[in-house]
């Protein structure tokens, strides 16, 4: 069994540990994290560095390949990006729940994570560094760009288009044949009547937009929560050491 590790020991991390535990293809090493202290345990594995660490730890534990578990999209290609710059050869491993159900004529990218209780519908595409939440769907003929996420319980009608970077929230019903931009993000509990330009945000029964989005704005913060955008990424490039 080969060697992997994790590159965020957070909640999502936890939800991804889980996934393969549970899938049993590859062997958990531990997790890499750019904020807890090294040699501290997350759910019974150790954190062994940060991805400044990666080449050694490559080498000392044997690692084949490994994900990253990060939620917010934009933030997770950065990090991608920063490991491909640290270790070139470095393997990104697709991790799928075994409680999932996988159609015909499937493809999945690598580094994407699929979780407890998914459907993917027959000829379906997943990305790259793709996330699909816990109970989300995916319809037939679906398309999900490069590191785009479903949240938990998100349904989607056939022949759906989610552009790169973007995000359906929790509970967000999108019906047939609708194409979501770049970057875009459509609120939780939506429901999607309408194709949906790039850098937009959207909400609401039936959804419309609410406002446009710049590139790398924070989604996963609560309203109370929210931080501008040029505090988002600085916050970012500290907690994540981007440059």
């Amino acid at each position: 069994m080969k060697n992997v590790i994790i590159f965020g020991a957070s909640g999502h991390g936890s939800v991804i540990m889980d996934c393969i535990e549970k899938e049993g293809k590859y062997k958990l090493i531990g997790f890499l994290d750019s904020i807890k202290q090294k040699g501290l345990r997350h759910n019974g594995y150790e954190i062994l560095g940060t991805e400044f660490d990666l080449p050694y730890i490559i080498d000392k534990y044997n690692i084949f390949g490994g994900i990253v578990a990060i939620g917010d999209n934009w933030v997770r290609k950065q990090v991608v990006d920063k490991i491909k710059k640290i270790a070139p050869k470095f393997s990104f491993i697709r991790v799928i729940h075994p409680q999932t159900i996988i159609g015909k004529n499937v493809v999945i990218g690598k580094g994407s994570a699929i979780m407890p209780g998914v459907i993917i519908n027959t000829n379906s595409t997943v990305g790259n560094h793709c996330i699909l939440n816990t109970f989300s769907s995916l319809d037939h003929d679906g398309y999900m760009h490069d590191y785009s996420s479903l949240a938990p319980k998100v349904t989607t009608g056939g022949n759906f288009s989610l552009g790169r970077y973007s995000a359906v929230c929790l509970g967000g019903q999108i019906i047939e044949n609708i194409n979501v931009g770049q970057h875009s993000v459509i609120g939780a509990g939506s429901l999607v009547l309408r194709s949906v330009p790039n850098n937009t945000l959207c909400y609401g029964v039936p959804a419309k937009i609410i406002k446009n989005r710049k590139i790398g704005d924070p989604y996963l913060v609560s309203s109370n929560n929210r931080l501008d955008s040029e505090s988002h990424n600085n916050t970012l490039n500290r907690l994540f050491k981007i440059s």
